[in-house]
């Protein structure tokens, strides 16, 4: 029977010793490793600090959705749409779905499904996953993370500032200073109609200058054009009627309205009359966050203002505004300013050697963690328990504070060894607790002596 094995194999190309071909990630679908996940979680408990002290409240979209929405909210004629947008057929019932390119749309989507603007109007904010078919490279990728904030049924012009100034407490909380605002208004549809009419009059009249992918977007979409990073169309774009001209008394209000606020709150900021939106939603304010330390990718937030976009959705007339920030770009801003310390997995690092002490390291462990610790118990590997030299080593490793020792010794005397990992002034001094006195030691060690930063408040240790 072996040798029909043998043969099958062979003839299928194959043979017992054959490795299996690697299976790696989708390009331009990145893992999170634990050696960046502090960074990730420092960048994620900043932000939804900031947005909890501005009032605004979680919520959770499906990452699905049904791809009218985005057709829909986005806009046909959009690059999303048509050539970056992951969307299939469900093969159960026929259903056209698309995995979510942005936050927005699934966000007021909820609003005007659960009626979430009922009792008035309401400030959320989302983080997650979105996705787009796109070329992978620096700063762009075809998973990329967001976190994003919306404020819904808000009609002035301080609601726009308090995002803009939001953004800023984040960047000051997490030390980054080199990041500059610029600022536009589009107007309203009629506004953008007029302008619309005359921006495509002259790009019509120097059509022999526009490249290939203005010249597709001349009649679709020309306010892209003016987003142009084609260095031989900058004069042409340059010269180009601006939108801020086109500007009616409310219009303009608005945007006069919101530079006060920033001016009078020390916001810097750059009006920069080229930057636009070529999504149909959006109106009035639009932003956004950039820097010069990524590249071609130097925007790390993004936003705007789209009253017109709930009423599209089905909803009744209602404003908004919201913006989004790119997790991936400017947790790499963060890396510039220097990689943080290695982080500690865990308070205590249970070492142990023999069963007996095996056990009483299990029982010791949980009681460690009832009273509110971090604890890492050293299992064995595939190589076996290891030595009490090794599980010293990973002890080290871990970054805990404190290593407590079980050994045979331990066991006899009903004790275990207690030894600092971290503090110079100690020289690494072991001292030997009852075993039942054990956890009331170590807590005191580390949350009388401040080497705990968790949050004890949920401490409930039985002894």
């Amino acid at each position: 029977m072996g040798s029909g094995l043998r043969r099958n194999d062979e003839i299928n190309g194959n043979t017992m010793s054959d490795k299996k071909e690697k299976i790696v990630a989708i390009k331009g679908m990145n893992d999170i490793l634990p050696a960046d996940a502090p960074l990730w979680e420092l960048f994620e408990n900043t932000v939804e600090s900031v947005l909890k002290s501005y009032g605004y409240q979680k919520l959770v979209t499906p990452i699905v959705e049904e791809t009218g929405l985005f057709a829909r909210a986005i806009g046909a004629v959009t690059d999303i749409v048509e050539k970056e947008m992951y969307s299939f057929e469900d093969s159960m019932n026929g259903d056209q779905l698309t995995l979510r390119p942005e936050g927005t749309a699934g966000a007021v989507r909820a609003v005007v499904e659960h009626n979430l603007a009922y009792d008035g109007p309401k400030r959320l904010w989302y983080k997650g996953p979105m996705f787009r078919h796109e070329r992978p490279q620096r700063g762009r990728y075809r998973q990329f993370f967001q976190f994003g904030a919306e404020a819904i049924g808000f009609a002035g012009p301080d609601i726009d500032a308090e995002l803009i100034m939001l953004c800023r407490r984040v960047w000051d909380d997490l030390g980054l200073d080199n990041i500059r605002l610029e600022l536009n208004s589009i107007g309203n549809a009629e506004e953008r109609q007029r302008h619309r009419a005359d921006l495509i009059a002259y790009f019509e009249a120097n059509i022999d200058q526009l490249d290939a992918e203005a010249q597709r977007r001349l009649h679709a979409n020309p306010l892209r054009i003016l987003d142009t990073k084609n260095p031989t169309m900058q004069d042409l774009v340059n010269a180009a009627p601006q939108l801020l001209t086109y500007l009616g008394e409310e219009s303009l209000a608005h945007f006069n309205g919101l530079k006060k606020i920033l001016d009078a709150n020390n916001v810097q900021y750059t009006v920069n009359p080229r930057l636009v939106r070529g999504l149909d939603y959006y109106n009035r304010t639009v932003f956004e966050w950039v820097t010069d330390e990524l590249g071609a990718q130097g925007t790390v937030c993004a936003g705007g203002r789209y009253d017109p976009l709930i009423e599209m959705i089905g909803g009744k007339p209602t404003p908004g505004i919201g913006f989004a920030m790119g997790m991936e770009r400017l947790i790499e801003l963060m890396k510039g300013q220097g990689e943080p310390a290695a982080p500690s997995q865990c308070d205590v690092y249970l070492v142990h050697q023999g069963e007996e002490a095996q056990m009483k390291a299990f029982i010791l462990g949980e009681r460690i963690r009832d009273a509110g610790l971090d604890v890492v118990l050293h299992c064995a590997t595939a190589q076996g328990a290891g030595s009490f030299k090794s599980q010293m080593k990973k002890a080290d490793a871990s970054g805990a504070a404190f290593a407590v020792i079980i050994g045979e010794d331990e066991v006899k005397n009903d004790v275990v060894a207690v030894k600092s990992l971290r503090e110079a002034a100690e020289g690494g001094q072991q001292n030997s607790v009852p075993f039942l006195e054990a956890v009331d030691y170590i807590v005191e060690q580390i949350v009388g002596g401040h080497d705990h930063d968790h949050d004890h408040d949920h401490v409930h240790y039985h002894p």
